[in-house]
């Protein structure tokens, strides 16, 4: 691979997925044919080159979004330290409970109450799918369960949607940097890494922080494997405990991807917890591998329980179909 071309694959491929936003479609497909900013991005760090992060970071530095690319371009090029602080000093940590329309069926499979540990929980705002309602869309009709508001979700196959809201006993999380969501600063970070044009997310966010706020959760700070046993030990006094984690294994290197694999396995085989997976479909192959094919053109989510895919997901929990 000739050099920087990982960088502008990156990007031409978030460009591809980023339907959902035009502005940082637009925004990633430019920078894949910039050389200059292609540069400034590979002089980054790995895991800190991802578009979601550069482009969060721009907007906390005051790039407008929606907005035109030679906003961004004359930020990231006349940048004089302050932007590329932001982006080491900072992490992807999106929080979107709207995937709680597609991990609440999952939980639904576990005897409670439930003890929840998340890993790569950020502020924790996806530990309380106890104080959301649902709405999931059926060929059939709607199933609606709990209270305003609704959180929705179309749903395919035979999917076992639950007729009661979890029992919670306790919340809890593993993070490297978690945020506290008592603190405005860490709060305004999570609002910009919300995509320009989605203010329904955005107003999501702000209805998650006040559920949370009130009674935040047991999160701590450190390697999601090397806590992870003992976060498991000190959640079983709780209840039935099930780790759980959303769009987060895909920041690991492929190495730790599989350890983290192997370890959750362990834990769940010896009978000490459960296991909800939701990741993209290239992240966890074991846990892919165990459900039927998915066509390579087919952008997805992989819902797992136990390490058994279940279901195919939206990545902000709009859709589910269900395939076990």
């Amino acid at each position: 691979m000739e050099p920087y071309a990982e960088v502008e694959e990156s990007y031409r491929r978030f460009a591809a997925e980023a339907a959902d936003s035009p502005t940082f479609a637009a925004w990633a497909a430019a920078v894949a044919e910039d050389p200059e900013v292609v540069t400034w991005i590979r002089a980054l760090p790995e895991v800190k080159q991802q578009p979601n992060l550069v482009f969060a970071a721009a907007r906390h530095h005051g790039v407008p979004a929606p907005g035109p690319y030679d906003g961004l371009r004359a930020a990231l090029l006349g940048d004089t330290g302050a932007l590329r602080a932001t982006i080491l000093a900072r992490s992807t940590q999106t929080n979107e409970v709207g995937r709680l329309a597609t991990l609440v069926p999952a939980f639904a499979s576990f005897d409670g109450p439930l003890a929840l540990l998340e890993v790569g929980s950020s502020a924790g705002l996806c530990l309380y799918p106890d104080r959301w309602g649902y709405r999931w869309t059926t060929d059939t009709g709607e199933v609606v369960l709990g209270d305003d508001p609704l959180l929705p979700c179309r749903v395919r196959g035979p999917a076992p949607l639950p007729t009661a809201l979890p029992e919670v006993a306790w919340r809890g999380g593993i993070d490297l940097n978690p945020l506290d969501v008592t603190d405005p600063d860490d709060m305004a970070w999570l609002e910009t890494l919300v995509w320009p044009e989605q203010d329904e997310r955005r107003a999501r966010l702000v209805r998650a922080i006040e559920v949370a706020r009130p009674d935040p959760p047991d999160v701590v700070r450190g390697d999601l494997v090397a806590e992870l046993p003992a976060m498991v030990e000190r959640a079983s006094s709780y209840g039935t405990v099930v780790v759980f984690h959303s769009a987060v294994i895909a920041y690991l290197p492929p190495a730790r991807r599989r350890e983290f694999d192997a370890l959750v396995r362990d834990l769940v085989g010896s009978g000490k917890c459960h296991w909800v997976s939701n990741e993209g479909k290239r992240v966890l192959p074991s846990v892919t591998a165990s459900g039927p094919p998915i066509p390579d053109e087919h952008p997805t989510f992989v819902l797992g329980i136990d390490g058994r895919m279940v279901a195919q997901t939206h990545g902000h929990g709009r859709t589910l179909r269900w395939t076990a």
